[in-house]
């Protein structure tokens, strides 16, 4: 294959029969089926999440997006009495949110906006694509009122609107750090018993942030893939964990990541195949070519043709075996995207 061609959008398309679009989430998250795929070999092999134990070593180091996904949809009316709907992208001060919102001819400058009696808001200027800036006002705890009234922001490939079920299904068991607008869905998988037996098995689990935007579902609109500018999301990882990252891989160590979110964090903050901490926003984009500097593992989902995702974990495994990889996957019937079934790449 030209190495050239790998830059074309075109080479990471793949069909999917849109029935194998998983549209809810499994009943047990470690239940999920899990692709196993050895990137040096191509080989391919099927089990469960939940023996995913089987293939860790005590010595290896787990990292984790902890980022928590925000009820970011909210629906509410203008004062003449016209539904509206407000999407939380990006909190810019105390109280103000760069947001999209339907519809937008309806909610200029100076509109006003009633969610319930305790939460009301008001847009303030104009932000990029189409987005508003709001400033919010509110009567108790801004959080708790989100809790109660937002809706989980599923992506566009889930058919259906999000339930109250989905605020716990859409949402890692780690999750801490409020701020994405998206789940870092390869984590949906992993149960509190799974992860305290994989801390008894001597690994240990490292945590950074990395909070997922609307960018993650953006298409790549151009041809040649190196024209694509990725949407910036912000990150961060401690002094602590860039240290313990350092350390083993001097000695050897695998470092075992949970998503392309996680993967991105630590490579965006990699010079030299060392690990820096710090908090920045990152629009790094990584694809075959592209140098993997940090991880030596990938637990991942099954992504969308011609995303920026497919192209991350080609350049991690190479390209033929992922596109063999999702062959194989379509012909076995996995459940693919968000609420879908689970790769280990290594």
């Amino acid at each position: 294959m030209q190495k050239m061609s790998l830059t074309k959008k075109s080479s990471y398309w793949y069909n999917l029969p849109a029935e194998l679009i998983a549209q809810h989430p499994k009943n047990t998250r470690s239940e999920s089926r899990m692709l196993v795929l050895d990137k040096a070999t191509g080989r391919v092999e099927h089990e469960k999440f939940n023996n995913i134990i089987e293939h860790l070593k005590p010595s290896d180091i787990l990292v984790v997006n902890n980022t928590k996904v925000i009820p970011a949809r909210l629906f509410g009316y203008k004062t003449t009495g016209a539904k509206v709907e407000v999407f939380l992208l990006e909190q810019k001060t105390d109280s103000s949110w760069e947001c999209l919102v339907k519809p937008g001819r309806k909610l200029q400058i100076g509109a006003e906006i009633v969610f319930n009696e305790k939460l009301k808001a008001k847009i303030i200027n104009h932000a990029d694509e189409g987005g508003r800036i709001v400033e919010f006002y509110w009567d108790g705890n801004f959080w708790n009122i989100l809790e109660e009234i937002g809706n989980v922001p599923l992506p566009p490939y889930i058919k259906r609107e999000s339930t109250e079920k989905d605020k716990e299904t859409y949402q890692t068991v780690y999750a801490q750090e409020r701020g994405s607008v998206a789940a870092p869905t390869a984590g949906l998988h992993f149960t509190k018993p799974l992860m305290q037996q994989i801390r008894e098995k001597g690994i240990e689990i490292l945590e950074v942030v990395l909070h997922v935007g609307l960018g993650t579902f953006r298409p790549v609109k151009t041809d040649d893939i190196k024209d694509h500018t990725m949407h910036s999301e912000h990150c961060q990882i401690s002094e602590d964990v860039a240290l313990k990252i350092n350390q083993a891989k001097k000695t050897g160590r695998r470092i075992i990541v949970v998503g392309t979110t996680t993967t991105r964090t630590l490579e965006s903050f990699a010079e030299n195949r060392q690990l820096n901490s710090g908090s920045h926003w990152t629009e790094i984009f990584l694809y075959p070519g592209k140098e993997i500097q940090i991880i030596d593992g990938l637990i991942t989902n099954f992504h969308m043709p011609e995303s920026t995702l497919m192209m991350l974990v080609s350049a991690f495994a190479g390209y033929e075996n992922i596109m063999n990889a999702y062959k194989i996957a379509v012909e076995q019937k996995y459940r693919f995207f968000s609420y879908g079934d689970s790769m280990l790449i290594l």
